[in-house]
């Protein structure tokens, strides 16, 4: 028997909450921003009215406000979209305790197992919560129903604001297939360009294409890509309270000024590399594969990844990767507005080993040290804060933002895409 799965998805929920007390602004075109003043300030969230003026989330506010020169900016309230996300979660979990957050402002619930408690249908549960979340805290919700949790969520992004989408299995060929590829779960515009190279410019088309050939394309990604436009997808939703590991961990920085050669770019990646390593020890976790995403100052990417000799967790191992890749795909002379590292392809510490041979027989040891130094220099950071030890090449640093860039909540809906 199919499960019934539901994503629920908080409408523009950053300027929803903000205008909970803003009853006068409900009807004007109004988002959320990063600090205007400095190069960090891009749309967060926006209301419907803003959205008819074509203005985007994770834009410049100078474009949007060309687009929407009325537009009214209002400064992000971080701790109160933890607040609120909290409430409604907590309110998913009176109808299943099978609740998955998907970032701050999604979450996936399994309802199969007590449906027959709330009306007996996925549809008729979706519609109950978007009402009582509507009733209780003032936001809206767009659910979409489906048997797996791609679909659900493909669901719940084809009607907004405040809507219901089934997908059911019979439902597929008409409504699913004929969308294009981007509207799938973690097809990005890298991927849709090797795509369309192919000819798969819709769901369909990948679906059609087979897991064969995705797999000579794009390696296990594709695979999985099939999976998802097949509705083979079959992962379980985590139980509420229970944060499931994460599939990448990365770190990206927005410079207080542009990088302009080796030293600057060395002290961008040597400050990213220090992040993403400590938090992957924070996980328990050791990345196989380091990414680099590198923007200039006209939001043009490139973007490059490079496979470690062994699992890692070390900012030395994980930064020098990420220079070798800098390395050969950038001229130092070019600016660099900002800089994104990424661990992926993660594994756990315990199932991490490394295969030796002959002439590498002394570098499990050196990593072995090199990673016992920086777990200690985890614990002086948590007993006397983040900047009582700083990497030399750190020290007195002008390109980042005083107030940091780590562990700062993205914009609402952002963990899902390359």
């Amino acid at each position: 028997m199919d499960r019934t799965i539901l994503h629920c998805d908080l409408n523009g929920f950053y300027a929803s909450v903000e205008l909970r007390d803003k009853p006068e602004l409900q009807n004007k075109p109004v988002a959320v921003c990063g600090d205007p003043e400095s190069r960090h300030g891009i749309i967060l969230a926006k209301n419907e009215a803003a959205k008819k003026f074509q203005v985007k989330t994770a834009e410049t506010i100078w474009q949007a406000r060309r687009k929407c020169p009325d537009l009214i900016l209002l400064p992000a309230h971080h701790d109160q979209y933890r607040l609120w996300s909290g409430r409604v979660n907590a309110i998913y979990e009176r109808y299943t305790d099978l609740v998955e957050p998907f970032g701050i402002d999604e979450s996936w619930l399994d309802v199969t197992g007590s449906m027959h408690l709330f009306g007996g249908e996925g549809r008729a549960i979706a519609d109950q919560l978007r009402r009582v979340v509507k009733e209780e805290t003032g936001l809206t919700i767009s659910v979409g129903v489906s048997f797996n949790k791609v679909f659900a969520k493909l669901g719940s992004d084809m009607k907004k604001p405040d809507a219901t989408t089934v997908i059911s299995r019979s439902d597929v060929p008409a409504k699913v297939w004929p969308l294009p590829v981007t509207d799938l779960l973690f097809v990005g515009r890298a991927s849709a360009k090797v795509l369309s190279r192919y000819g798969i410019h819709t769901i369909g088309d990948l679906a059609a294409f087979g897991r064969d050939g995705l797999e000579r394309l794009l390696g296990k990604q594709g695979g999985q890509l099939y999976e998802y436009a097949a509705g083979l997808e079959h992962s379980p939703v985590t139980r509420a309270g229970e944060t499931p590991p994460p599939k990448s961990v990365g770190n990206g920085i927005t410079f207080r000024r542009n990088l302009v050669g080796w030293e600057d770019i060395h002290t961008g990646v040597a400050l990213l590399s220090d992040s993403v390593a400590a938090r992957l020890r924070k996980h328990a976790m050791k990345c196989t594969t380091v990414q680099v995403t590198i923007r200039d100052p006209n939001f043009k990417d490139i973007c490059r990844q490079k496979r470690l000799e062994a699992p890692s967790c070390t900012a030395r191992d994980i930064g020098g990767a990420a220079l070798e890749l800098i390395r050969a795909s950038w001229d130092p002379r070019a600016p660099i507005r900002a800089l994104t590292i990424t661990g992926q392809h993660l594994l756990p510490e315990g199932e991490a080993g490394e295969q030796l041979d002959l002439f590498s027989a002394g570098a499990s040891p050196r990593r072995e040290k090199r990673e016992q130094l920086e777990r200690a220099v985890d614990g002086i950071r948590g007993k006397y804060g983040k900047t009582a030890i700083r990497s030399a090449v750190t020290m007195g640093e002008d390109i980042d933002h005083p107030a940091g860039h780590a562990g700062s909540i993205p914009p609402p809906g952002g963990a899902g895409r390359d």
